[in-house]
């Protein structure tokens, strides 16, 4: 059987799809899987991600392809999908996931800690930046865009003295920069960051089946934890949250904090429950931080989000 796979044409979401084709051939030796790349609206934009008034600026035109039935399913950082999918389409299935959590990379092998004082730092997410900020109120935060080799070569031309990215991707790259992990404490990571997400038309039952056959449960028990707290949320890329869902055994547990757009307040949320129950405890944790005033931080966030503009 032959199969189409959309995907973007950066090296990441190359490789990426080629973890994703190898986990398939183990499976399914027999089948073969032709990659088309295609182009979307975050390849070539050069404002940062938060800026640009859409969502799904990294799949929207792929996942067009799969619902025009011009390719049969697509590859995609899940965190960069939206929860609110076409209505034809669903994420099938959810490999083994990666490291959840973000590095820290300078020039000189130094820690967000002590990098020299007003140091600038580069990041393409208000999470992030936020985040950064809150840990050394010194540091000069500015957004950076280009795939993750471009703003290495930043980096090593002296442009920035820090970079700020998800692990998942570096591991992914093999990129051979020294780096520093931040620990998911003061650094939560977006929903689903470190996770690939598979999507097909909801009414391809051969191909999802398929699909299903190199999911990992427990993955995909914690995403949709993050994911079902996206969702009563509302966030994105002009109201970030830091998330992140971990399994012991038969229990699952979410925690989740929001800041304030001046930086000065946090929230956080953290509930356990049992791992079936991903969009219960999204409700929960969601159900917590509304409690604490959360609606008041998004509406801020996204009547204000380009005071990280500066």
């Amino acid at each position: 059987m032959k199969y189409f796979v959309g995907t973007r044409k950066s090296k990441l979401a190359l490789i990426q799809t080629g973890i994703v084709i190898s986990q398939l051939k183990k499976k399914h030796p027999d089948n073969d899987y032709k990659i088309k790349t295609i182009l979307t609206k975050g390849d070539v934009e050069r404002r940062p991600v938060f800026m640009i008034d859409r969502k799904g600026i990294f799949e929207k035109e792929i996942d067009l392809a799969v619902a025009n039935d011009e390719v049969d399913f697509a590859v995609h950082s899940l965190k960069d999908v939206p929860v609110d999918l076409h209505p034809d389409l669903i994420v099938s299935c959810i490999p083994k996931r990666a490291m959840k959590n973000d590095v820290f990379i300078s020039k000189n092998q130094f820690t967000l800690t002590d990098v020299k004082k007003n140091a600038v730092v580069g990041t393409s997410s208000l999470r992030r930046a936020i985040q950064i900020s809150r840990f050394r109120s010194d540091i000069v935060v500015k957004p950076i865009r280009g795939n993750i080799d471009s703003r290495l070569k930043k980096l090593d031309e002296g442009q920035f003295d820090g970079l700020v990215l998800a692990k998942a991707s570096i591991d992914r790259l093999g990129c051979k920069e020294y780096f520093i992990d931040l620990d998911l404490t003061s650094f939560p990571s977006s929903p689903g960051q470190g996770a690939l997400g598979i999507v097909c038309k909801r009414n391809n039952l051969k191909t999802i089946k398929m699909l299903k056959s190199i999911e990992d449960k427990n993955s995909k028990f914690e995403v949709d934890a993050e994911r079902s707290l996206s969702f009563f949320l509302k966030s994105g890329c002009r109201f970030p949250i830091g998330a992140y869902a971990s399994i012991n055994n038969n229990s699952l547990r979410l925690s989740a904090t929001a800041y304030s757009i001046d930086g000065k307040k946090a929230i956080s949320a953290t509930k356990i429950a049992n791992k079936n129950d991903t969009n219960i405890i999204g409700k929960m944790v969601y159900e917590s931080l509304y409690g604490q005033g959360i609606e008041k931080i998004a509406n801020e966030w996204r009547q204000n989000y380009m005071y990280w503009c500066k």
